[in-house]
């Protein structure tokens, strides 16, 4: 695939990891915070540009069940928090001095494979909305309903719509167990800088668009793909505007950009 083929994904990522970058460093967050983000960037980046799709459904069948197994590890290494509720959360996977998300890290690339076998498109989304269901993780779970009804969109597939209004009422019981306080500069992030400067709320309101556009109508991906993406970025923006859930790529977290840039790298998969 010719460097300008991958362009779309690269700006897809680049355009809101730099526009949170910039307001994190303006707004004073800690400089780590969006040091994180650009190395991460950088290493998504990376896979965009050299990355291999798994060719052989043994290879795709594996994969699938790495990143499951990585939102199931989460139940038992994840550093444990307690909601408002007072229910516990386990829902991240500690890597040195990083706790990533699971949910954001693993789905993008789950929506890939599941959009690329029309036979396990609803079993793979149902499995992972149950796993994330355990830890509770409502954005997650809403961010792969919004999938599943953007990949419905493209397939008609019945089985998918059923694994969309489940994921849905899944997702409302998640909510009601997992909700935690809200960390500046991670979650509710258009709220936080609205609160701040409405311009910088709008710009990086505009980043996320770009990329939702971008995912939806520019990537080198087939149809379905581009509306499972782009549908699972706007579950995971819409949950944050509405509660304490962090912010896709403009927010601090290097899970939502190592996650996306998986799946964008993984555009070599054949479509069967």
């Amino acid at each position: 695939m010719a460097l300008r083929d991958r362009v779309p994904a690269l700006l897809a990522l680049a355009i809101p990891v730099l526009a949170g970058a910039l307001y994190m460093a303006l707004a004073g967050a800690p400089a780590h915070y969006a040091l994180t983000n650009l190395g991460a960037l950088v290493l998504a980046c990376l896979w965009i540009l050299a990355g291999r799709g798994p060719h052989t459904s043994l290879s795709r069948h594996l994969m699938t069940g790495i990143l499951l197994f990585t939102l199931l590890a989460a139940l038992a290494i994840s550093p444990p928090a307690i909601s408002v509720t007072g229910d516990r959360v386990l829902r991240w996977f500690p890597l040195g001095p990083l706790s990533l998300h699971t949910g954001m890290l693993v789905a993008p690339a789950l929506c890939v494979l599941a959009a690329r076998h029309s036979t396990l498109a609803a079993p793979i989304l149902l499995a992972a909305i149950v796993c994330v269901w355990l830890q509770p993780d409502a954005a997650t779970g809403f961010a792969l309903t919004f999938a599943a009804v953007g990949l419905h969109h493209v397939t008609r597939d019945w089985k998918v719509g059923l694994v969309a209004i489940a994921g849905f009422f899944a997702s409302i019981n998640m909510a009601l167990r997992g909700e935690l306080p809200p960390q500046p500069f991670v979650e509710r992030v258009l709220v936080e800088a609205a609160s701040i400067n409405i311009a910088a709320a709008l710009a990086l309101g505009l980043a996320l668009a770009a990329a939702f556009a971008l995912l939806l109508f520019a990537i080198p991906f087939d149809r379905a793909k581009r509306f499972a993406l782009a549908g699972l970025l706007f579950g995971f923006a819409v949950l944050s505007l509405m509660s304490n859930y962090p912010t896709p790529l403009i927010g601090y977290g290097a899970s939502p950009i190592l996650g996306f840039g998986l799946a964008l790298g993984l555009h070599r998969i054949p479509k069967r």
